[in-house]
């Protein structure tokens, strides 16, 4: 039997790539899983002789993310634009925890950096290298950090997420123009981008790795987490908590809070506490409707 990572799924068919070619594979009917297969699941094959598959094993996996839906994933590259469309930092901040929920390292990526019309990075980009993100800033009208991105993507498995009209198709032809997918543009009247992307496929990058080009995404759930455990997924609120008068302080109505303190004092980025404030209040709502 081959090893191999699911590339693809379509048509009933799981496109297993077995280190020397992608081959549509069928499941043994044997095999019983507890979770549906997804695109990055690792597996073992059995080669027919007409060059097709049959999955005789599946293997352990590390992480699955579930919107979009892929396994074993080590890094998320979260792509937005500086505008068209404008950013959307609430969805920005709600990928970050799904992220760190998922055991995933985070890689933001500004994209369409050709767009400023002023060559001046937007002050709310330094917020995010404040609190200890990895950040890259990229065009690919201009090239600007193409190079940096295809080095962050070597040799590990990466999914790309994030609004549609980001330029995440974008990006990954002017890493691989052999792959030619479809880029989108933004929509006049909503403002917003058109879906390109209408599968999760795995693709091999030039200098070994893997990247999952995903459809774009308007609207996530926070990860099944307790309303107190909210501040650990946000780094400078985190690093603060041990200064709060109370243990497992929510930062939110709670006297000598360091966190509001910080935040009164401009230390903290409003638009980032506000973010944690919103996310707690749905944790919470849950917590209600849903008591354990």
């Amino acid at each position: 039997m081959q090893e191999g990572v699911i590339t693809r799924i379509l048509g009933g068919y799981f496109y297993v790539h077995d280190g020397v070619a992608t081959r549509p594979c069928l499941i043994r009917g044997r095999i019983k899983t507890r979770e549906r297969l997804l695109v990055g699941d690792r597996v073992r094959i059995r080669v027919l002789p007409e060059g097709k598959g049959v999955i005789e094993e599946v293997l352990p996996r590390k992480n699955s993310l579930v919107r979009p839906p892929v396994a074993n994933v080590e890094q998320a590259v979260l792509v937005f634009a500086f505008c068209e469309p404008p950013p959307d930092l609430v969805l920005l901040d709600r990928l970050l925890v799904l992220a760190e929920d998922a055991g995933v390292s985070p890689l933001i990526c500004i994209n369409k950096a050709d767009l400023l019309s002023d060559h001046e990075e937007p002050a709310w980009l330094f917020v995010y290298e404040r609190a200890g993100y990895c950040l890259l800033v990229t065009s690919t009208v201009t090239g600007l950090g193409i190079r940096n991105l295809a080095e962050a993507l070597a040799g590990r498995i990466s999914v790309l997420a994030g609004p549609s009209g980001s330029g995440k198709s974008s990006l990954l032809n002017a890493l691989e123009p052999g792959l030619r997918l479809r880029a989108g543009d933004v929509s006049p009247r909503l403002g917003r981008g058109r879906h390109t992307t209408r599968e999760v496929t795995l693709l091999r990058l030039p200098r070994g790795g893997w990247v999952a080009d995903t459809p774009g995404f308007s609207v996530l759930d926070l990860p099944a987490i307790k309303a107190r455990e909210l501040g650990a997924y946000f780094p400078e609120i985190a690093a603060l908590a041990g200064g709060c008068r109370f243990p497992g302080c929510l930062h939110h109505r709670e006297p000598d809070c360091a966190v509001k303190e910080s935040v009164a004092a401009g230390n903290v980025a409003s638009f980032r506490y506000e973010h944690y404030l919103s996310f707690l209040e749905e944790l919470l709502e849950r917590e209600r409707e849903y008591p354990d």
